[in-house]
């Protein structure tokens, strides 16, 4: 029996730093759990470009749509502003989710108890969180035509077009349906329905989707504008929130905040299951590169370690280890480590990116 192959493309600034301590817990899974994953690595992003003139190369692009999963670190930098749009590092990311065809994006918005006085809101607000943000990541207004900027009279007018089809919308809620089904059971929709035909669109599939195949599944629907509001108000109130491109990429980094940091948030890209029955994925922190940190030892690895195990959960249909992954994070917050992103006010010393990533070894190890 041949082993699950993982694709790993760590790419710029902090990301080969993360990624190296993420390789201390897949090396330790495969030693102490027998689980064991045939790792290759390859680049994306700036690094690619520096190496090869594109920020993903075919051949890259290859190796993602074979492989079980993809686990990615950060791409970008100012180093490339001045490259053309079609060369950015951004590129790259934005390549394999297209070809991949990674339609839903989960991003999960956890509140450790250790970190709920870190948060901006009030701890008994936050204390606890658990809620789950799928956004759909292929179409909408980030990919729809006509797009561009030309000018009309004289002036500059820049278009660009918000677009769903019904089967677009109808995957996405199922795949919220789901996880629902394995969480608390609830589904929250948020669109603009009030001022948008995409919204009324979105409203009416996600609520034939529901009354065809989840009936038991509670459903709500909200303004996306006052679910932003809901979130910061009282955000223990949703489970699953389920929404379109743009506003899921706004509502999940207003999510992110509430858990105080963005060094602790992972996400899983997902699409239509292959041949072996794994949906194509890939997984990554939702921190950036954060150059202006790069090769300090100041990064938390604790995101792209928390993606991997989504990618244990989701992927490779190992919870119980991914559970036991996501506590040993837990436990060393509760003991008070913290890398710099963490420390806030509290005047301790932060821990460095490998002290934090041998500290969750050691709990892994403790909870055998």
């Amino acid at each position: 029996m041949t082993n699950p192959s993982l694709l790993i493309l760590a790419g710029d600034g902090i990301g080969p730093e993360v990624m190296t301590e993420v390789r201390k817990v897949i090396d330790w899974y495969g030693a102490k759990r027998d689980l064991a994953f045939d790792v290759s690595e390859d680049l994306v992003g700036g690094c690619a470009y520096d190496a090869h003139g594109t920020p993903l190369t075919d051949e890259t692009m290859a190796k993602a749509q074979e492989a079980d999963a993809v686990l990615l670190g950060a791409v970008g930098g100012p180093a490339y502003d001045d490259l053309d749009f079609s060369l950015k590092p951004e590129r790259g990311l934005l390549r394999l989710r297209k070809e991949m065809d990674l339609y839903a994006n989960l991003r999960p918005a956890q509140c450790f108890d250790a970190l709920a006085d870190f948060s901006s809101l009030k701890a008994d607000i936050v204390g606890g969180l658990d809620i789950m943000i799928v956004r759909e990541l292929t179409s909408g207004v980030y990919f729809g035509e006509p797009r561009g900027i030309h000018k009309e009279g004289n002036e500059r007018v820049g278009i660009n077009t918000q677009r769903y089809t019904e089967s677009e919308i109808a995957r996405v809620a199922r795949s919220a349906f789901e996880l629902a089904r394995k969480r608390d059971n609830k589904v929250c929709s948020m669109e603009k329905a009030n001022v948008m035909e995409s919204g009324v669109l979105w409203r009416q599939v996600v609520t034939e989707i529901h009354a065809a195949e989840y009936p038991d599944v509670e459903l709500s629907h909200m303004y996306a504008d006052a679910g932003a509001m809901q979130l910061t108000r009282w955000p223990k109130q949703f489970d699953v929130i389920v929404t379109d491109n743009l506003f899921g990429d706004l509502l999940s980094d207003l999510a992110a905040m509430l858990t105080g940091s963005l060094g602790m948030l992972p996400s899983a890209s997902l699409g239509a299951p292959m041949a072996n029955g794994r949906p194509k994925a890939l997984y990554e922190p939702v921190h950036g590169s954060a150059p202006d940190i790069t090769g300090q030892g100041k990064a938390n690895p604790i995101a792209c370690i928390l993606s991997f195990a989504m990618a244990l959960r989701y992927s490779f249909d190992k919870g119980d280890e991914a559970t036991r992954l996501e506590q040993a994070v837990e436990a060393v917050l509760a003991d008070g480590l913290r890398t710099a992103d963490l420390i806030g006010e509290e005047g301790r010393d932060p821990v460095s990116t490998s002290e934090m990533g041998d500290a969750i070894v050691a709990k892994l190890d403790a909870s055998l």
